[in-house]
């Protein structure tokens, strides 16, 4: 047997351990305080900071995320059954608190490679670069969100369900105008107004879902390019959600026709903004306006 074989056989195993390790769901697991320190920092100040302790609390980390540590942490590697879509969140979320990267880059990995190969139902890079945006600087030069840009490119926007993907999180996809996108700007448009409604309520959410078809209908219907009504319901709450995001969407790209009737009446993009679309119609309505 390989000696990663070999440590397989301790892990959550009671006969050889000398900590027990309580999860989110309570849980019992079974460590072994040597290993556990020196392979993770943070375990090492937890277990040996001068009080020996036979049992340990995590509140926050789910028996799931926890489990796929201690694989990592044993052997070194994770199998890929291992990680499931019922556990990769929780396994990414245990990573991040124990400051294992290794982890996270197989996870990454595991979801480019679920996007080039399966629906992406499939993909976690939504709720993985959402997270990432909420814990870490998001820089140009960091491979975990270079790889989660890539992976998401391929994917359509329209086809991610709202509340997989956070604000923070689109704003840093959106702002990566170097990646070549399969959106059209104009369903980037829309997903964000919708996202930035979803934000406010759902009577918001539920408006703009109906005021904002898919590109697909407006092609199939031209009725549907029809002036909407001026008064929404908490129009000026959705702006300031959806301001962090205008600057990062190409009106230029969107259809004139589209901007006319469908964008300018919903008043929550500033007219600053469309009139570099260079569109005549929409700049003598809103210079006259």
């Amino acid at each position: 047997m390989t000696l990663a074989k070999d440590l397989e056989i301790l892990i959550n195993n009671p006969k050889f351990s000398d900590i027990e390790i309580f999860c989110e769901n309570e849980k019992k697991l079974y460590g072994c305080r040597a290993i556990l320190a020196v392979r993770s920092n943070v375990f090492y100040k937890l277990l040996y900071n001068g009080r020996y302790e036979s049992q340990i609390s995590f509140p926050n980390i789910s028996s799931f995320g926890m489990e796929i540590v201690f694989e990592y942490i044993y052997t070194g590697s994770i199998k890929e059954e291992s990680l499931t879509k019922g556990n990769i969140l929780e396994a990414f979320y245990a990573a991040d608190y124990f400051q294992l990267s290794g982890i996270q880059r197989i996870i990454i990995v595991k979801t480019y490679k679920d996007t080039l190969e399966k629906s992406c139902n499939e993909n976690y890079s939504p709720e993985i670069l959402s997270k990432l945006a909420e814990t870490i600087p998001l820089t140009d030069d960091n491979i975990f969100l270079s790889s989660l840009v890539d992976a998401m490119a391929v994917i359509p926007l329209n086809t991610i369900e709202f509340g997989r993907l956070s604000i923070k999180g689109l704003r840093y996809f959106l702002s990566c105008t170097e990646k070549p996108f399969t959106t059209p700007e104009y369903e980037v448009f829309r997903y964000s107004a919708i996202l930035a409604a979803k934000q406010v309520s759902d009577d918001a959410y539920k408006f703009f879902m109906e005021r904002l078809p898919t590109l697909e209908q407006i092609e199939q219907n031209e009725n549907l390019l029809q002036p909407e009504i001026k008064f929404i319901t908490d129009h000026q709450k959705v702006a300031k959600e959806l301001e962090p995001l205008t600057e990062f969407i190409d009106f230029r790209r969107i259809k004139g026709q589209i901007l006319v009737d469908i964008i300018e009446p919903l008043e929550i993009v500033p007219a600053k903004i469309l009139l570099k679309s260079n569109d005549s119609n929409l700049n003598n309505r809103l210079c006259l306006g």
